[in-house]
């Protein structure tokens, strides 16, 4: 399903939000996470896909490939951590702690008593463990009862103390909050509610600085013209698509991209915000296959950035979904293979839902002059998942992609 948010529109960044985020904090959250040694260096892949865009009737299409960004396989590497660092850093002035010393665990006795707490469908869990214990902090991660095994297992590896509960994952983030406030701990959660918006403003800005890694260079880097005619964005509470809107909004004011949200069609928050004009809950069961985007409550703070700004918000079904890591990992008609997992793909599944509806593609603008910016965020994060949906190995995809960057003897690392 597709609606058309009426409050959108365009112009210069609203100056009240530009106070929350903005390309400044953007660029500094980068350049600190650039001596974090988790994360692989250099910027991550944009693969242009020509055979698909010819099969999707649009001039162009990129896919900024975040599974490639660290070993643990998730944009949301770039939320967690950079928030960790900016809470520390209030929270403790008069130590003048520096985020590259935090990083590298320079602090640790200082801060071996200090618990952060979060709750997690996966990735947002595994990137605060993973920044915790390399800063030397503790980490509790509150686990629902949809999260696999499979999922678990990185956390726990990585030093996480595991809470495990029954219900979905709005349950988690109550019980997150519960222990918090009964234990002393600190909440580092990438959802707002009342009373909590440093935090997630935090995550949400980290997620910005792949914008700006991603326009820095190429013809991107002097116009004043946006490269990309539209960008669609995976919903969840919001805050990715917040991060990245706020960004091109910045940068681009009436020029921007039209923005796309798309969303599990069981886990509809976004969508029903954009119906009702404010902060909705979903309507349905709230569990997909596409795990980080099964989100029943839409964050308010991120919505104060969406509802002005993205233009459509779309549902895809888990079956769609599923198609589209398919039609990733095979490279079709030549254009490269891309793992992208259940999540990282839903990007994908609502630009094929809208290519092929005239209807649709009359609604979003979409035609054969367009250029469309999807995120890959995910690469298969759950591997025995990833070989099960799409009957591929994620070996076997990475090796793929291999043989098609050396037959082609070159890699693209900007769009």
């Amino acid at each position: 399903m597709l609606t058309h948010n009426r409050l959108a529109r365009r112009g210069a960044y609203n100056s009240a939000l530009h106070h929350i985020m903005n390309i400044a904090q953007a660029r500094e959250s980068r350049h600190w996470l650039s001596h974090w040694t988790v994360l692989n260096p250099g910027a991550t892949p944009v693969w242009q896909l020509p055979q698909l865009a010819q099969r999707l009737q649009i001039g162009q299409l990129s896919i900024k490939d975040e599974s490639a960004r660290s070993p643990l396989g998730s944009f949301k590497v770039l939320g967690a951590p950079v928030a960790l660092l900016r809470l520390i850093m209030r929270r403790w002035p008069g130590k003048h702690f520096q985020p590259q010393d935090l990083l590298a665990g320079r602090h640790a006795q200082d801060l071996k008593d200090f618990v952060v707490i979060s709750a997690t469908d996966g990735n947002h869990g595994r990137a605060l463990a993973a920044a915790a214990q390399s800063v030397g902090c503790r980490c509790v991660i509150v686990l629902h009862a949809h999260v696999s095994p499979e999922r678990e297992a990185p956390i726990a590896a990585l030093d996480a103390e595991i809470v495990r509960i029954s219900g979905n994952y709005d349950a988690s983030v109550q019980e997150a909050a519960r222990l918090a406030a009964a234990n002393g701990w600190q909440v580092v959660s990438d959802t707002s509610y009342e009373g909590y918006e440093k935090i997630p403003r935090d995550v949400m800005q980290g997620y910005a600085a792949m914008v700006d890694e991603l326009l820095e260079s190429g013809p991107a880097a002097a116009s004043p013209s946006c490269p990309y005619t539209h960008v669609i964005l995976q919903g969840g509470v919001g805050g990715l698509a917040a991060g990245v809107v706020s960004y091109f909004w910045e940068r681009y004011g009436e020029r921007r991209p039209n923005f796309i949200v798309v969303e599990p069609e069981q886990a509809d928050c976004l969508y029903q915000s954009a119906r009702l004009g404010r902060p909705a809950t979903a309507t349905g069961s709230v569990d997909s296959v596409m795990a980080g985007l099964a989100c029943g409550e839409t964050s308010p703070l991120a919505w104060r950035f969406l509802q002005p700004a993205v233009d459509f918000f779309i549902t895809v079904s888990d079956e769609q979904a599923v198609d589209a890591m398919r039609t990733l990992a095979s490279g079709q008609g030549g254009d490269a293979p891309v793992l992208s997992g259940e999540s990282g793909a839903a990007g994908l599944a609502a630009l094929s839902v809208l290519a092929a509806s005239p209807e649709l593609r009359r609604q979003t603008g979409l035609n054969p002059a367009s250029h469309v910016l999807l995120i890959n965020t995910e690469g298969a994060t759950a591997p025995a998942v990833y070989a099960q949906l799409t009957g591929r190995s994620p070996q076997a995809v990475l090796a793929a992609q291999a043989e098609w960057l050396a037959r082609l003897e070159y890699a693209r690392p900007a769009g």
